[in-house]
């Protein structure tokens, strides 16, 4: 079978302690091109000499070109996930894109539909949804009976977040850049809680905003018809991560943030019996979702495909609704037409 070849696009932390050192765990995909603004070139040599890529670009246009490429990582910015991931579509790329897919709905609906018109592959890098305990967590919902509530949390303070405190404000903290709470940490929690139960009904955000207007931390309050979900995510402070599933007949527990899910336990009611759940396979976190994006792609998989792309565009609908509820503006928001 032929190798997935890869261009990685970025050099900041996500590509460097995320997903070059998972990719070397993962022999189905090359990682065969490294992209990097001119400024950034010395940093992007000094990976591609790290990790054996043969090829630097500075320039987007002569790498979508490159007719070995089968996919593009966008591990760039928030800001800038729909713009470089639309023009690889258009060049005949197919894409995985970080989290947050984009900063509107509506531009993930457009990539949604472009995608599908087109039958190109496209995968959100989410990682929870290819780890073997996420799946097990969906398969053994129907034993906690009828679902009653759920929490989420993923609660890490910034290093950042001091800079932050003294007026600088970093991609992270920023607007501009498609920064805060809610999309850079809550939407793990997002993306937990929509990937089990589909879209809510309604939300209510309740967040603690910065002198900027950004969110440094944050409570999504989801209504579904049966029960609700609050979905908690901060910048400015941090708490053990977890997640509870609770139902009539019993419960599930994340024991570690949503991010990971490394293990989980569940107790039936009446049973006296706990018990405790660690599937995944891989030490990164990341590794699971390669090896899964790769699998789809050379099985042609596409119903896969698609309902990843409900996914993602339930996730943002949700996340630009709560930002609008408090005043969240992203550049994005003034090009609607």
């Amino acid at each position: 079978m032929r190798k997935m070849k890869l261009a990685i696009l970025g050099t900041g932390f996500i590509v460097k302690e995320g997903a070059l050192p998972a990719l070397k765990e993962v022999p189905e995909v090359e990682v065969a091109a490294i992209f990097a603004r001119p400024s950034s070139r010395e940093e992007a040599e000094k990976l591609a000499a790290s990790y054996s890529i043969p090829k630097v670009y500075t320039d987007y246009d002569e790498l979508l070109a490159d007719p070995e490429l089968d996919f593009v990582y966008v591990g760039l910015i928030n800001s800038v996930h729909y713009e470089y991931t639309k023009k690889a579509l258009l060049a005949g790329k197919n894409v995985i894109v970080e989290k947050p897919f984009a900063s509107a709905a509506r531009e993930v609906r457009e990539l949604r539909d472009l995608v599908l018109a087109n039958h190109w592959y496209v995968f959100e890098a989410v990682t929870l949804h290819y780890l073997p305990n996420f799946a097990a967590i969906k398969e053994a919902l129907p034993k906690l009976g009828k679902i009653k509530a759920v929490v989420a949390n993923y609660s890490q303070y910034s290093s950042r977040y001091d800079k932050y405190l003294q007026g600088e404000v970093l991609p992270a903290f920023d607007p501009q850049r498609g920064g805060g709470a809610l999309y850079d940490i809550n939407i793990y929690n997002l993306n937990l809680i929509i990937g089990l139960f589909g879209a809510p009904e309604s939300i209510t955000y309740t967040a603690n905003l910065g002198f900027n207007g950004i969110d440094t931390s944050g409570t999504v309050t989801m209504k579904y018809p049966d029960f609700f979900a609050m979905a908690i995510g901060a910048k400015d402070s941090e708490s053990p991560g977890y997640a509870t599933i609770q139902g009539e007949k019993g419960y599930i527990k994340v024991t570690d943030t949503p991010n990971e899910l490394r293990s989980f336990e569940m107790n039936i009611r009446g049973s006296g019996v706990t018990t405790h759940s660690e599937l995944n396979k891989y030490s990164h976190r990341m590794v699971h979702e390669f090896q899964e994006f790769a699998r789809i792609f050379h099985a042609g998989d596409y119903e896969r495909v698609k309902q990843g792309l409900e996914t993602s565009v339930a996730v943002l609908e949700t996340a630009e609704e709560a930002r609008r509820q408090v005043g969240i503006v992203f550049p994005c928001d003034g090009e609607q037409a």
